[in-house]
């Protein structure tokens, strides 16, 4: 059997994945992104938080203390360093970690920053080793130390830089290097939004694109949107289609749900991919548990994929687990898909299939 070919996998390239898609659209996305923290939508605390630290730097005539922002993909991250950089009312300069190569790649974005821009470093977990070694006296003495020459006739020069902020974005916190982390005076945790915020959104964002929905077309799309705004502006925009053509243009809660049920999106927001995964550790895994790489090679997927675009949100519902043995499908997800939870589900199994019986 084909298992590749029965279940047909697809990565990230699914409306439902949070990671930036081309298809989103760049000049959509930024007329899309809010200016202003009255504007941010959802993140109340660090928010509020956030104001604090602004209007004490401002009043101090200084540079915003380094941020760290950290949490699932499609929250806002880059909205947030924009957003802060204009509230500060400097530059902002952006950059991401594996676009960054070689030292010199660092050294001139640092030399070329003003007295209290923002250097924003998206996936900063993703920067080389040697490159974080300048990054350090950067960020606290706002110095390079460069050296000049080779061998014996090297020698280090130091060069001042403006007093800067650095926001660092990263999706994978724990693969943040601890003396890189030590250095950011200030930690936020992006966390997923409620139905009710991403309502808000989705009506925002209506309102600047010129779409007619109604309250409960709105809720409709938010609570299929997995908590990420990305996700929703992208049913809300996949949405209108159907209205267009399908409706009189005017998104209600019916019309939302036929939308996204042609889409293969259910009401919890899992499309055809999720069902399909779950339906593969049942059918030839009993379940599970199943190793990572095991399933990986199962499926035609790498591991990583699977951790990053898979797995985070089939958790954050229940409908999967991890142990010391493997992943496995909860009860939930049994339920969910139709399927007869086991009156015997298997404690620790070895999560191989029996090719004799398989």
């Amino acid at each position: 059997m084909n298992i590749e070919n029965e279940f047909d996998f697809e990565g990230e390239n699914r409306i439902v994945s949070a990671a930036a898609s081309p298809e989103d659209g760049q000049d959509m996305d930024t007329s899309l992104r809010p200016k202003t923290l009255d504007e941010y939508i959802g993140q109340d605390k660090n928010k509020e938080n956030l104001k604090v630290y602004i209007e004490a730097a401002k009043q101090r005539g200084g540079a915003l203390d380094h941020v760290l922002l950290f949490g699932p993909p499609g929250l806002g991250k880059t909205t947030l360093a924009n957003i802060i950089a204009n509230e500060m009312g400097v530059n902002i300069h952006v950059t991401s970690g594996p676009a960054i190569e070689k030292q010199g790649d660092l050294a001139a974005l640092l030399t070329n920053l003003s007295k209290g821009d923002v250097l924003f470093i998206d996936e900063i977990h993703r920067l080389p080793r040697q490159v974080e070694e300048i990054l350090y006296p950067a960020m606290e003495d706002y110095a390079l130390d460069i050296i000049i020459g080779n061998g014996p006739s090297a020698r280090s020069l130091r060069i001042d830089l403006a007093r800067f902020t650095l926001i660092g974005a990263t999706t994978r916190s724990g693969q943040v290097v601890q003396p890189l982390r030590d250095r950011f005076g200030i930690h936020l945790k992006l966390d997923l939004y409620t139905p009710e915020q991403l309502a808000t959104i989705v009506k925002r964002s209506a309102g600047i694109l010129g779409i007619e929905i109604d309250e409960s077309g709105a809720y409709e799309i938010a609570s299929r949107s997995r908590g990420t705004p990305r996700i929703a502006n992208r049913l809300l925009n996949r949405t209108r289609d159907f209205a267009q053509v399908h409706g009189n243009g005017r998104i209600t809660s019916e019309l939302a749900s036929y939308a996204l049920e042609r889409l293969e999106i259910d009401k919890l927001g899992l499309d055809n991919t999720d069902r399909r995964m779950l339906q593969v550790i049942i059918q030839f895994y009993h379940g599970g548990p199943v190793g990572l790489d095991t399933l990986a090679a199962t499926i035609g997927e790498e591991a990583i994929t699977l951790e990053d675009v898979y797995e985070p949100y089939l958790m954050q519902i229940g409908f999967l687990s991890r142990t010391q043995r493997g992943r496995c499908v909860t009860e939930l997800a049994y339920k969910h898909l139709g399927i007869p939870y086991p009156a015997s589900p298997p404690q620790g199994g070895s999560g191989q299939i029996d090719i004799f019986n398989a």
